[in-house]
């Protein structure tokens, strides 16, 4: 299969060559639409190598997202600042001026979020009754009903849209087993993706989907196979041209390994507990993000 950095910097490139639209973010974007990235987990962990991505930023988003946690310090007090932008849109409505844009980064409430909508979906708010814990269900189901191809987690919901920091970017995933030539089972991931920020966000989801595929194949004894993203509106913000032309110039690496190191479960499994190995990239590239 053709390495990961190898799709991601052919995609990047086809990017630049398409038209500039405009968006929300008032940045405009070079876009294409219907993509998809697609990697075997037995080539290694897919951590791009044409530029420094950190392991350890993305590990903590995951475990907050599995912990089900909406709080912006939370992630902080991990050195972990993906978050820092965004509030809940009942507490801040979200704006492009910079006082609003301090109020923001001043508001802790990350609203109903990926982790919340994972662990306590309200398919009606409306209604008096506990959320459905998806993300439990799904690992409930590996474990005891494996082939079964219902195994699906969603994030977007719309009755909860106003009370999201962001709505979802990746707002479902799928797991399916299926059986390897020696009649083992394996485990596969596809996530769907709506909106793709090429140069800051994707090569986060890539190795955070992948972090997933192990922990859940782990948690289920099977072996992770096959990643598979597929992406809507794929864009490079022009802001970002410079520095992608630069990582478009890089050539790729040998992947690096990664084990979990422990036989915690998943829930209680931290972003700690993880080993990687044999990474060497190429230093990293600064890109802003478009709020």
């Amino acid at each position: 299969m053709t390495h990961i950095d190898t799709q991601y910097l052919n995609l990047v490139q086809e990017i630049l060559k398409a038209p500039k639209k405009d968006n929300r973010t008032w940045i405009g974007t070079h876009a294409i639409a219907c993509r998809s990235i697609r990697h075997d987990m037995a080539d290694g962990f897919p951590l791009l190598t044409t530029k420094k991505v950190p392991m350890r930023v993305l590990a903590v988003e995951l475990e907050g997202f599995i912990k089900w946690i909406n709080s912006k310090k939370r992630f902080q007090d991990r050195n972990c600042h993906i978050r820092d932008e965004w509030c809940n849109p009942k507490k801040v409505a979200y704006g492009h001026d910079e006082e609003t844009k301090k109020k923001m980064m001043e508001e802790d409430d990350l609203g109903r979020i990926y982790g919340v909508q994972r662990r306590d979906r309200m398919w009606n708010p409306a209604e008096d009754r506990a959320g459905i814990d998806q993300l439990k269900i799904l690992v409930e189901t590996l474990k005891t009903n494996p082939f079964d191809r219902r195994m699906i987690v969603n994030a977007r919901n719309p009755s909860e849209l106003d009370q999201m920091a962001l709505p979802p970017c990746h707002y479902s995933r799928q797991v399916i087993v299926t059986l390897n030539k020696e009649g083992q089972k394996v485990l596969n991931l596809t996530w769907n993706q709506r909106s793709v920020d090429t140069m800051l966000g994707l090569p986060f989801n890539i190795a955070s989907y992948a972090l997933l595929l192990m922990l859940l194949a782990k948690e289920a004894d099977m072996i992770p196979w096959i990643l598979m993203g597929s992406l809507g509106d794929v864009h490079v913000y022009e802001n970002h041209v410079d520095g992608a032309k630069e990582q478009i110039s890089r050539e790729a690496k040998a992947l690096p390994k990664l084990e979990i190191t422990n036989r915690k479960s998943i829930w209680d499994r931290q972003y700690t507990d993880l080993e990687l190995t044999g990474y060497d990239p190429h230093p990293g590239i600064k890109f802003e993000i478009a709020v």
